[in-house]
Order: C-alpha cells, then sequence, then structure tokens
C-alpha cells in the first residue's frame, strides 16, 4: 500500500514562532537590550493593534479550513485547495496572523530581540515550511495550484 502525499513538514509551523521567541527571550536576559520603549503607550497600542490585526487574518483563515473539512496537519494530505477568502489576499494567512501576532507579543512583552529576529521566523517559515507546502500544493492540485500562484502572493 503506497502511503499518501503530504507536504513533509514534520515539526508544526507554531512551534517555529514559538521556539523563535523564546529563543529571544533567553538573549534578552543573556545580552539585554532597551525596553523603555516597551513601557509606553505607543507600544502597547501598538501591541494591541497587531494582536486584533493577527486574529483578524487568522480566524478567518482557520473558520475555512474547519468549514472545507482541511487539515491543519502538515503531514496529513490536503483535502482541497484554498482560494478565496482570505485566501484570496494571501496564499499563507495562517503563517502571515501567526507572524503578527509574534509581532503583537513582541510589543507587550518587551524585547528588541524578538524584533531583530523576525526576519529569521520569516526565512524559516519560507524554508522549512512554505516551499515544501508550495510543492505539494503543485503535485496535488496541478495547475490549479499552479494559476492560484500565479494570482496571489506567497505572504501579502
Amino acid at each position: 500500500m503506497k502511503a499518501k502525499d503530504h507536504p513533509g513538514v514534520y515539526m508544526p509551523p507554531p512551534l517555529l514562532y514559538v521556539a523563535t521567541f523564546l529563543i529571544s527571550i533567553a538573549i534578552q536576559k543573556q545580552w539585554p537590550l532597551p525596553v523603555m520603549f516597551f513601557q509606553t503607550n505607543v507600544a502597547i497600542i501598538s501591541g494591541v493593534t497587531f494582536l486584533v490585526l493577527g486574529i483578524t487574518i487568522t480566524l478567518p483563515a482557520l473558520v475555512r479550513f474547519w468549514k472545507t473539512r482541511n487539515t491543519l496537519v502538515t503531514i496529513k494530505p490536503a483535502n482541497s485547495l484554498q482560494t478565496t477568502g482570505i485566501y484570496a489576499i494571501s496564499r499563507n494567512p495562517m503563517y502571515l496572523g501567526l507572524l503578527i501576532l509574534y509581532v503583537a507579543i513582541a510589543f507587550f512583552k518587551g524585547s528588541l530581540w524578538t524584533f531583530i529576529f523576525i526576519p529569521l521566523v520569516i526565512l524559516g517559515i519560507t524554508y522549512l515550511v512554505i516551499r515544501k507546502e508550495e510543492k505539494y500544493l503543485n503535485r496535488a492540485f496541478g495547475d490549479n495550484y499552479v494559476e492560484y500562484r500565479n494570482k496571489v502572493r506567497r505572504w501579502i
């Protein structure tokens, strides 16, 4: 019996965000950077703004998956190609939403290291997760995925 094809992403993607955040906090303790900005109203308002934006992007993506009975488990095959709703704006709204939530938490927690690591989070998600998922979606959905990929950007 042949195993079903899947993206081959064995680490749940949210763990990459969490691990990077925890590493940034550990580095902040070892090599502290100034935190005064994070105690200002601007930082609090920015954190709340990013929190609302992150939820606004992530929640519709999750609802879309739930309605179509698609899986969030990256070692299982997709049931369908998501192209409507929030997926008409970003091919990866969950990862975009998680990135924005990461930024929100950075404002609340108050670590410049967390901000410094944002490019690493983007690169990690892109190369360890998204690119594998794109190859899988191309195999699974062929021309439909290629057409979608040509119309909708990877992040935003």
